[in-house]
């Protein structure tokens, strides 16, 4: 998978290309997000090859820092994502996915990663 290489200052913010900036790792940020609801999903990383299976099978695929591989969601859970739509932001060094969630986005089993608040008395769980 190759991908056009960024460019410099405000063309980056206005350009049509898919320009996406990887970090010194190689990998960007990609948010999930419920299509529906709007609600957010998770948080994982994305290498090129990842980024483009993505695009190609409108299934979300990310990388594992951990294990060092691509992992497609739902593979092993069966609470996949289907891909609606994709979003970059402005620099192009994050990405945004709406998706049709199946089950669980979290290892947890829940919904969402994101059910804890954090406060000045600590995290409370929703």
């Amino acid at each position: 998978m190759s991908f056009l290489p960024p460019l410099s200052g405000s063309a980056q913010d206005e350009t049509v290309e898919l320009r996406p900036k990887f970090d010194a790792d190689g990998l960007i940020a990609a948010i999930a997000q419920d299509a529906e609801s709007g609600e957010v999903l998770m948080l994982a990383w994305m290498n090129a090859e990842a980024l483009q299976q993505t695009i190609d099978t409108g299934r979300a695929v990310y990388w594992s820092r951990s294990r060092k591989s691509l992992w497609r969601k739902g593979d092993t859970s069966g609470h996949e994502q289907h891909i609606v739509d994709i979003r970059v932001d402005c620099d192009q060094d994050a990405v945004l996915l709406k998706v049709r969630q199946s089950g669980a986005a979290c290892h947890t089993g829940r919904r969402s990663c994101f059910y804890r608040i954090a406060s000045p008395a600590g995290l409370s769980k929703e």
